[in-house]
């Protein structure tokens, strides 16, 4: 999470909303929380707009929960091909759900959903914001998490079948600065069987990892200075999907979603006011069955009243030559 720096400025970024209050005194987070979910259009101000550039919008949704005051600070998501929704927040719990679609396909709203805590390698749950700042997610063939961490940046693999987490290979000698860490993080099925990518937030310098082998420098993704790169997720044929986040207190937040290839940028997409948009940090691509893909964008609202959880889908084909 980039922390959105203070008071005046902070409240600025969303004068326009009305988001709930935060209820009040500690709700333990738990099994079994019910999540309203609100449609939102794509363009508040213009409501036949139904796409930016290539990319069709399936629906968009502001979520929240009056059942607990831990559904908030999600920082990155997983969806699955039959609809499975995994997220992680970072005060260091884990989402699960499954995404809703109407009959033609949009994004309609969540189910049932468990929000549970992440326990670190002594099987005790993680100790306040510094040991606990989940940001990137990743889930591998046989069901085991790997979820990458700022403020003490590391990458612990969860086991599918229960047990304690354990340290796995990440970036040696990064030197990451303080909330500049790994918040992109996904799995990299062309390194092999065990292998993921990670990326600086602030620097824009990526990693192959192996959970059988050390983390290999690769490229530093272009980037203007003011952006951080927040998520990934690779697409079937070669291409990866980056998305960079940048915020000021005058054009609040922006996100650029780039799709790039072996021979650079092949498709991008820009968030930005008057569109519904948020602090959005996470993605995650799923395949539909006519060819094109399901992009599916997640915001961290920072357990802030003036900022929202919102979950945006949009699908896009690339463009045949």
């Amino acid at each position: 999470m980039k922390r959105l720096i203070l008071g005046a400025a902070l409240a600025a970024l969303t004068a326009c909303a009305q988001p709930a209050t935060l209820p009040k005194g500690p709700i333990a987070a738990g099994p079994g929380i019910t999540i309203t979910a609100v449609p939102v259009p794509l363009n508040p101000q213009d409501a036949a707009q139904d796409r930016i550039g290539d990319f069709v919008y399936a629906g968009g949704l502001v979520l929240s929960s009056d059942q607990t005051s831990r559904f908030h600070g999600l920082s990155d998501l997983r969806v699955t091909r039959d609809g499975k929704l995994t997220s992680i927040s970072d005060e260091g719990d884990l989402l699960e759900t499954r995404v809703l679609r109407d009959k033609a396909g949009r994004l309609v709203g969540l189910g049932a959903a468990t929000l549970t805590v992440l326990t670190g390698p002594d099987g005790k749950p993680l100790q306040g914001k510094k040991e606990a700042d989940s940001e990137g997610l990743a889930v591998l063939p046989n069901g085991d998490r790997l979820v990458s961490f700022e403020a003490i940046d590391r990458i612990l693999l969860y086991p599918a079948k229960g047990g304690a987490a354990r340290v796995v290979p990440s970036p040696v000698g990064a030197n990451f600065p303080s909330n500049g860490g790994m918040e992109a993080l996904a799995l990299d099925p062309a390194v092999g069987p065990d292998g993921y990518i990670t990326a600086g937030e602030d620097s824009g310098e990526t990693w192959t990892c192996r959970l059988s082998a050390a983390c290999v420098k690769g490229p530093t993704l272009e980037k203007p200075v003011e952006f951080g790169v927040v998520a990934v997720d690779p697409l079937p044929g070669g291409n990866t999907a980056w998305l960079f986040r940048a915020w000021d207190p005058v054009r609040g937040s922006r996100i650029t979603l780039k799709i790039l290839g072996p021979q650079g940028e092949v498709a991008r997409m820009d968030i930005a006011k008057p569109l519904t948009v948020d602090n959005i940090e996470g993605v995650s691509a799923v395949p539909n069955k006519d060819g094109s893909t399901r992009f599916y964008l997640l915001s961290d609202d920072n357990f802030s009243n003036s900022q929202k959880t919102i979950l945006l889908a949009f699908d896009w084909k690339p463009a045949k030559h």
